[in-house]
This record gives C-alpha cells, structure tokens and sequence, in this order.
C-alpha cells in the first residue's frame, strides 16, 4: 500500500506533463473540436481560436482575428454587459454566460466576418482559467455552445403568409413586413435576400397563380375572372398577365382548354 501510495505523485505528474507527441494530439483533438473554442492572454487578446468558431461565427480568417481581437475591447460584449462578467475568471473563476444573443450585423460591422443570411447567433458561454507555469492565470478559455443560429426566415415565413392570405387585397408593405415583425426597409432587404424578388413581386406572382386558376374555369368570362382576383380587365393588367405568362389571358384559356 505504501509503495503504491508513494508512487501516486510521479504518476500524476507525469498525467499533467504531456510528451510532445501528448501535446500535439491535444492541439489536434482542440483543433478538431465541434464546439468553438477561443483562448485569450490576460489582456483580453485572442490567441488561438479552431476551426468551429471560424465557421460558426463566419471569422475570415485566423490571422485576422488571432493577435487583433481583443474580448474587453469588444463593443457587442461590453453592450450585452457581459466584459465584467468575463474579467472574473482573470481571478480564478469559471464563468457561465447563458443566453449571449449576438446581432449578426453588428459582428460585421465591427469585425472581420463574413456577410452570412444570418441575424443573431445565440449560445451558452463557459469561460475559465489555464495556469500559467507559475499558477497564476496564463490565458483564459472560451467554449461556445451555440444554441441557435437565427437566419430570419421564419420572417421571411410569415411575410410569405400574410401576401397569400391576402392576395385578393391591393398589396401592403407597410402591413406585410408589420405581420412579419420588421421594419419596411429590414424586411424588403431580407425578402429579397431570401426569395431572389420583392415582396411586391412575389405578391404579383401569387395574384397571376390564382388568376390563372380562375381562367380555367369556363363558367367565368375573362373579365369576370379578372373581376374574382380585384382586377379589371384592361390593357394594363392583360399586358402584365402576358408578361408573366407568356401568353395573353385568351390565348392562356385556349391553350389550356
């Protein structure tokens, strides 16, 4: 018993000295991790962040963040409060940040990321201490677990619910993109985006499907089927219909009759 316990210090020390074949396959198994991780010096400068935190938050680049960002000076994490909450683990603590909702736009205002269909990156945040070869805090760890990544589709979702429910209706913008909880401009912008067209031309798309299902009904004059989706026939709208077809409204009928 007593040899094995005397035996029990240099084993431990030889579990916490890594070889150097030890301490590659370390780096390689952070490298490789599927979680973001970055790690700071004590100033708050990045110097190691692997491959899933540049591509979870879109970094271009390794040398365009690693030595140049630096945590205490960031202007997203100082306004979501959190710097303070950060600076603790310089004292030895691990620190929990839950719920951290970064606005994407404001990453790529102030960094050095890609301009991704992104509008906020959620996550939990653990940061805690490394010592350095004195026991004193060397660097410090950050592991993101990201929670979600909202791209603004549902919007984009819900802008598409409103334009179909009301398509026999004169088109809206201002009550669209208020169905869809964003500003005119912010929801014009992102619709397009999204669907490769306006709003307003999606709403004309729409409106052309259903007038071309009310041309096939023959119980129905072309007038009157142009009547049955708000609009008058006339050289404007028959213009449009040929436009987005390829035919005119009688030659349509014809043909699919």
């Amino acid at each position: 018993m007593s040899r094995q316990a005397s035996g029990a210090p240099s084993d431990l020390r030889k579990m916490f000295s890594p070889s150097i074949d030890e301490r590659e396959l370390l780096s390689k198994i952070v490298e490789c991790f599927p979680y973001p991780i970055q790690v700071f010096s004590p100033d708050g400068v990045a110097r190691f962040i692997n491959r899933a935190a540049l591509e979870t938050i879109g970094i271009k680049s390794v040398e365009s963040h690693v030595g140049r960002y630096n945590v205490f000076e960031d202007p997203v994490v100082n306004a979501l409060g959190a710097a303070d909450r950060v600076r603790r683990v310089l004292k030895g603590e691990t620190v929990y940040i839950a719920d951290f909702i970064a606005p994407y736009r404001d990453l790529i205002r102030y960094f050095n990321v890609k301009d991704r269909d992104i509008r906020t990156i959620s996550a939990d945040i653990t940061c805690f201490p490394i010592p350095g070869p004195g026991g004193e805090t060397g660097w410090f760890a950050a592991v993101f677990i990201i929670k979600k990544i909202y791209r603004g589709k549902e919007e984009i979702a819900l802008g598409k619910e409103y334009i179909e429910a009301h398509w026999n209706e004169p088109f809206d913008i201002e009550k669209t993109a208020k169905a869809a909880s964003l500003s005119k401009s912010h929801f014009i912008r992102l619709f397009k985006k999204n669907t490769g067209v306006t709003p307003h031309e999606y709403y004309i798309s729409f409106k052309i499907g259903k007038l071309k299902e009310k041309l096939l009904d023959t119980n129905l004059t072309i007038a009157q089927a142009f009547a049955e989706c708000n609009l008058d026939y006339n050289g404007h709208s028959a213009r449009l219909f040929k436009e987005r077809v390829g035919v005119s409204p009688s030659e349509f009928r014809k043909l699919r009759g």
